[in-house]
């Protein structure tokens, strides 16, 4: 499996780093599975790092460069820009962060991109290619600018639901929503539940279970699966 983290100056840093850690360490473990080994402490060579053969999970921009700067300063370095929808390299699974959009930031934020309208016109040619489209926090008010999430069922931060309802998704009350081709996660840290709710999904509960272990996360299992149902609520 293929992830692009789609990064722009002011995203919100955990919107997208706690998604690449869970995907760095499941892609790893899924390889090490179909190779028959396994690490003593469930690392992937020396630092946790994935290898090759389970895929990649990298962060790309819409344009060339070597770093962002995140919504709390980290400079976060580009692995490369987002490949075309039918590209070779197109991603299987493309995650959204996003970042100051309450704040109105109209230099540096989630806000500022939907006002550019690159963002949300490459979000909506992927969504038309088949792309699997993953968003994160107020990342889901980028989708709805493309179009993306209109009908659909979808989540965003607490802050910014009636502005997700008013734009014609369907708002549902879950820490995970999984409606098919758009998964969404409501706020900042629940895009650690939708990236191992993901990895479940591909890999297996194994996986799943020793990245959220290695991360020392307790999962919370709370995904609206697109048949209605409520997955797994404790």
């Amino acid at each position: 499996m293929n992830v692009d983290i789609l990064v722009y100056d002011g995203f919100d840093e955990l919107d997208g780093i706690g998604p690449y850690e869970v995907f760095d360490y499941a892609l790893g473990y899924a390889a090490e599975e179909d190779d028959g080994t396994t690490g003593d402490d469930g690392a992937i060579g020396d630092d946790g790092a994935s290898g090759d053969d389970g895929g990649r999970v990298r962060y790309v921009s819409l344009d060339e460069r070597e770093t962002v700067t995140a919504s709390h300063g980290t400079r976060v370095g580009v692995d490369g820009t987002l490949p075309g929808p039918r590209g070779e390299d197109a991603p299987d699974l493309l995650v959204v962060p996003g970042g100051g959009w309450n704040a109105r930031n109209q230099e540096a934020s989630a806000w500022a991109e939907a006002q550019k309208g690159d963002v949300p016109r490459a979000l909506a040619a992927h969504h038309a290619a088949d792309t699997r489209i993953a968003s994160v926090c107020t990342g889901s008010m980028l989708l709805a600018e493309a179009g993306v999430t209109d009908g659909r069922r979808a989540v965003t931060h607490a802050s910014a639901v009636e502005e997700l309802r008013e734009s014609g998704a369907e708002v549902v009350d879950a820490r995970v929503v999984d409606d098919g081709d758009v998964l969404s996660a409501g706020g900042v840290t629940s895009g650690i539940d939708l990236a191992l709710y993901v990895v479940e999904r591909e890999f297996g509960e194994s996986v799943a279970d020793r990245a959220a272990t290695v991360i020392e996360y307790e999962r919370r299992y709370e995904v609206a699966t697109r048949d209605g149902s409520r997955r797994g609520e404790n």
